[in-house]
């Protein structure tokens, strides 16, 4: 009672009080200190009980076992998968689960799936399970291929809150996912639970995550059972996600019309709009807004304003924002940075990353730093200081290893200072798969430079690698016309039609 109620330490009382103790009221405990997030404790206490020589039971390891994916402590729960093997508890559908979701939050998907296969019994909790963890480490195919074959042995997800379906549809974050995602909105149709609200909020943000069309995006807010802050959030980050300012605009003033209540989610999604969108008038009515609902003590919606801020070009004033903060985090400071970077002021970039390093209350760089501080300085040419950059962000070793953009943004200095050679160089040593952005940044060079040779070469390799971009075809077209090829910058306009690969048109807000 007092470990279900949070009172963990009156429970721990009790527990040190009793002159008997049998493996109940170890499991009693331990599953007091899990409920109050202290799994650390949980562990030390099972330990504690084993060394006493009082033998688990299936409860016993099964809480362990969400312990250890809690604390995501990969080698310990192995022992807890020989233990339970050695009690014979394998056969227990609620340990089996516990041991399988263990092996996928420890990212260890294989023997995941393997503990599923091995489990005589499974029900709509074990199935859930792996197909979340499925999810949860990008394996989307697999997810959907094992959410059909649990339709088809006849296990059904829960009608009351749909976790099976809600589950797999935020893993789909991407065009290519699309299609499953109309596939499980069809099976949610068909089992009658479309009128459930966090089902229906799932779909508003994932259809938006995946590239919808505007109408198909409007057909799925007008099934929202319910408009509420949570609802009506999901809809304005869904038309911003789609790059329709404007619609999110209009929803947010229906929202206020409709007397929903607002949160700094809902301030944090429209400062994005109207920062993506340049929108600034509406962005000091909302600034009013955020001073009027006291949300302006928030550090979320302070960053928020500072990006809004210094996207519609108003440096000063985002400096202004930034100078009245008491505290700032990563994104305080990157919000400031990446507005100098993106404006031109590359030296006052250079001073705030400085002041950022050596402030008292040290705030660390992270991957996005440093890409806005080699965009920078790509911008005005600084190469030798973009390679600084780039060499102190690959030598950290507190930092995640470095994606495609990072390589774009590096490829993007040389090739704007002419040093094809070398930008091919880093392309070719890379140690993840080149992204079309990496390509891109070359052939601009390539274009600028007049560098007919690596040119072709690599956008032939491009057009090769990501037939459906268009980037690779234009630049291709442009550097045979810039040489006089005529007939062959033709050709490759000609193919492009052929194909049905359109160019995004270009737009200016001046």
């Amino acid at each position: 009672m007092y470990g279900k109620c949070g009172v963990i330490s009156d429970a721990q009382k009790l527990f040190d009080e009793m002159p008997n103790r049998n493996v109940i009221t170890w499991n009693s405990l331990m599953t007091g200190y899990l409920h109050a997030r202290f799994a650390d404790v949980l562990i030390k206490l099972f330990i504690e009980m084993i060394m006493l020589g009082i033998s688990p039971t299936h409860f016993t390891v099964s809480t362990v076992l969400v312990g250890c994916s809690e604390l995501k402590t990969l080698e310990l729960g192995e022992q807890m998968h020989c233990l339970s093997t050695k009690f014979g508890f394998l056969s227990n559908v609620v340990v089996g689960t516990a041991l399988l979701e263990m092996y996928w939050k420890c990212s260890n998907v294989e023997f995941s799936c393997r503990v599923f296969d091995d489990l005589p019994n499974k029900n709509v909790v074990t199935w859930t399970s792996m197909i979340t963890g499925y999810s949860h480490n990008q394996q989307t195919d697999k997810a959907m291929k094992m959410i059909r074959k649990m339709i088809f042995l006849g296990h059904k997800a829960d009608s009351n809150n749909s976790i099976t379906y809600n589950t797999l549809l935020i893993s789909f974050c991407d065009p290519k996912d699309m299609i499953y995602c109309e596939q499980i909105h069809c099976s949610v149709i068909k089992e009658g639970l479309q009128s459930d609200l966090h089902l229906a909020v799932t779909l508003v943000t994932v259809y938006s995550q995946c590239g919808s069309s505007l109408d198909d995006f409007y057909k799925i807010c007008s099934t929202v059972p319910i408009k509420n802050n949570i609802s009506c959030n999901a809809i304005i980050n869904g038309f911003s996600n789609l790059g329709n300012g404007e619609e999110a605009l209009n929803f947010f003033k229906q929202m206020r019309q409709a007397g929903i209540d607002i949160d700094f989610c809902t301030i944090a999604s429209i400062l994005k709009v109207i920062g993506n969108s340049s929108l600034f008038d509406e962005g000091r009515q909302i600034y009013a807004l955020v001073i009027k609902s006291a949300h302006d003590s928030s550090m979320n919606i302070a960053n928020g304003l500072i990006s809004m801020h210094a996207k519609c070009g108003k440096i000063d004033e985002a400096k202004f924002i930034f100078s009245s903060m008491v505290d700032h985090d990563t994104i305080s400071w990157n919000s400031l940075l990446s507005g100098y970077a993106q404006h031109g002021y590359a030296k006052e970039a250079v001073k705030v990353f400085e002041q950022m390093t050596k402030t008292k209350v040290k705030v660390k760089p992270d991957l996005a730093t440093f890409l806005i501080m080699i965009s920078a300085c790509s911008h005005v040419g600084w190469l030798d200081k973009g390679l600084e950059y780039f060499d102190l962000m690959k030598n950290d070793s507190s930092l995640q290893p470095l994606t495609g953009d990072h390589y774009a943004c590096i490829v993007d200095v040389y090739a704007r200072a002419g040093y094809l050679n070398e930008a091919e160089d880093i392309i070719n040593s890379m140690s993840i798969e080149e992204g079309p952005a990496v390509y891109r940044a070359l052939l601009s060079g390539c274009r600028v430079h007049e560098n007919k040779e690596i040119g072709l070469r690599f956008a032939r390799k491009f057009a090769g690698r990501y037939p459906d971009d268009p980037a690779a075809y234009v630049q291709l077209s442009y550097i045979l016309a810039t040489d006089g090829y005529w007939d062959d910058s033709a050709g490759v306009h000609n193919l492009m039609c052929g194909r049905g690969i359109k160019k995004r048109a270009g737009c200016s807000w001046i």
